[in-house]
Parts: structure tokens; sequence; C-alpha cells
């Protein structure tokens, strides 16, 4: 069943109580008058609530109202903070780079916001050695007191042993500081981006000048070696008159 509401020629009532476009009470009007009124405006008439005697109807732009609706509805659920519960299972002799690596795994969880469900799994004698696990459990607690505190203490599950870890931080907080990080992240690229084309500005400029004066020692050469040529050229006759 649609849960959109009747709007214009879909109302089938023989008189409404009309709301107009600025939330004026118009009062009670036949059905063909309201929807003269809307046609009017160049506006829907939308039915509004309708169980009340007689149905209640707006005046309204109905295609900008549906998607003022769905963006407050997508904002809404952009800032929903879903509680979750992540699982990381461990074994009871678990070695040091394996129980570092379960470890950052649970703190990136708990930076998040989100709840650690802890699980030790016993296979074989290791069931008979239930301390194992719970110093285990008291180890990787006391690793992330910074950011979690234990929500529900380790208990016997047959073959396993659960621990749950819950955040200092809410969900909420930990979706801001998210965000904030991003944003900052985001300008800092941008700020690096533009220093980098002043810079490259700054280059250009620089290998203008090295040009310019690369091209004036040129000039300055060729006519040096100008006046030199002039020079041996003058000398020549006074030379031969001399041999004469």
């Amino acid at each position: 069943m649609s849960t959109e509401p009747r709007i214009n020629d879909r109302i089938r009532v023989p008189e409404v109580r009309l709301v107009g476009p600025s939330g004026e009470q118009v009062g009670i009007v036949p059905l063909a008058k309201a929807l003269e009124l809307a046609q009017e405006y160049d506006l829907d008439l939308v039915e509004v609530a309708a169980t009340a005697r007689p149905p209640v109807c707006k005046l309204m732009d109905y295609g900008k109202f549906k998607y003022e609706s769905a963006m407050k509805a997508r904002e809404a659920r952009k800032n929903q903070a879903h509680t979750v519960i992540k699982e990381m299972k461990l074994r009871p002799k678990i070695d040091p780079h394996d129980y570092d690596t379960k470890k950052g795994h649970v703190v990136r969880f708990l930076k998040q916001g989100d709840k650690v469900k802890i699980t030790i799994m016993f296979r074989g004698r290791e069931q008979s050695r239930p301390e194992l696990g719970f110093r285990l459990l008291q180890r990787l607690a006391d690793d992330v007191q910074d950011l979690g505190f234990v929500e529900s203490s380790p208990k016997q599950d047959g073959r396993n042993m659960i621990m749950v870890l819950g955040p200092h931080k809410k969900k909420t907080e930990a979706m801001a500081e998210a965000r904030a990080l991003a944003d900052a992240r985001k300008a800092e690229r941008l700020g690096r981006t533009s220093g980098s084309d002043a810079a490259a500005a700054d280059e250009d400029a620089v290998d203008e000048d090295a040009a310019l004066e690369a091209e004036n020692a040129a000039a300055e050469a060729e006519a040096v070696e100008a006046d030199v040529e002039d020079g041996a050229e003058v000398e020549q006759p006074a030379e031969a008159s001399q041999d004469a």
C-alpha cells in the first residue's frame, strides 16, 4: 500500500479544509474551489490529513516538498548512530605477532565507537585450562583500557570464553571526529595543491629571468666580437703601409 499522499485530481471528497501556501487557514471549501485555487497559484493541492473530517489539504509545490523531505531524511540517516558489535576471535596460545594484529583491530573498532565481542576458542586439552583464556582477556582489556571498558565480564560458553568491550567514546562523537579529520585532510590537500602551483609560478619566473640574462650576455659577447673584428680590419692597412 502506497504511503504517498493524494494530490490534485486523486483527492475524492466533496469538500476539504484548505491551508494556504504560507500556512494560513482558508477554511472549508468545495474540492473544485480548492483545485481552482491550486491552479491559480500554480501549485499542487496535497492531502496532508486524510483522516480528518473534512480532510485537510494544503497548497504547495509537491515536487519541491518531496525533494526537501528526502534531503532531510538523508541527513538524519547520516547523523544517526547505529550500535555495531564487532567480533574478534583468539586462541589461548596465540603468538605475540598475531596478538598485536588482533589488538590493533580491537583498537580500531573502539575508536570508531563500536562494541567488540572477544571470543577465546578452546580446542582439545585447552578446555581444561580456562585460566589461559581468562588471563588473555584480562591482558587485552588492560591494553585497551584508554579506549574501552569491560561491558560484559569473561564467561564460559561451551568451548568458548566470551568478553564484551564497550567504547568510552560514543558512536556519534566518533563519527563527528572522523568527518572533521576528513575535512582537515581535504583542506590540507587543497592547500598543498595551491602551494605547489605558486612554487611552480616562482620557478617559471626564475627561469624567465635566467633566460633573459643569458640573452643579454650573448648579445654583449656578439658586440665585443664585432668590435674586435672591426679593430683588426682597421689595423691591417697600417701594417701594410709599414711593410711598404
